[in-house]
């Protein structure tokens, strides 16, 4: 396994980790490898019953829209509509479960209307353009 996998594999694993502890929920898991047709990082979780897609990137270079592209797509294939990159955070460890709480976690803002809406549909629909 290269190197980079390597990185990528231990903050899913943390990730993973952190979300069963802090939700109180061992339903959490890593996915695995579907190929084009991938659905995340991270599986096992749900907001009012409806799957959250997680992708996590472990990379030195920052690149937000790639990366988030990326989580979008996955989510389109698990038929999701919660998106969530999760970034390693340059200078914050992952060894401790308050390193891994303090990871970036990177959505839209559509994405966030929806989490704080519990997972309903945001806004008047005769109102969106």
């Amino acid at each position: 396994m290269s190197r980079q996998k390597q990185k990528g594999t231990r903050l899913e694993t943390a990730v993973v980790d952190y979300m069963a502890w802090a939700l109180g929920d061992h339903g959490i898991h890593r996915e695995t490898l579907h190929g084009s047709m991938d659905v995340g990082d991270i599986g096992g979780v749900y907001l009012q019953g409806e799957p959250v897609t997680i992708e996590v990137k472990n990379t030195t270079r920052l690149d937000l829209a790639q990366h988030y592209r990326e989580a979008e797509v996955e989510a389109g294939n698990k038929d999701s509509v919660m998106p969530i990159l999760v970034q390693k955070r340059f200078g914050t460890g992952i060894s401790t479960l308050d390193g891994v709480g303090r990871q970036w976690a990177i959505m839209t803002l559509e994405t966030l209307c929806r989490l704080l809406n519990h997972g309903l549909p945001i806004g008047d629909e005769e109102d969106a353009e």
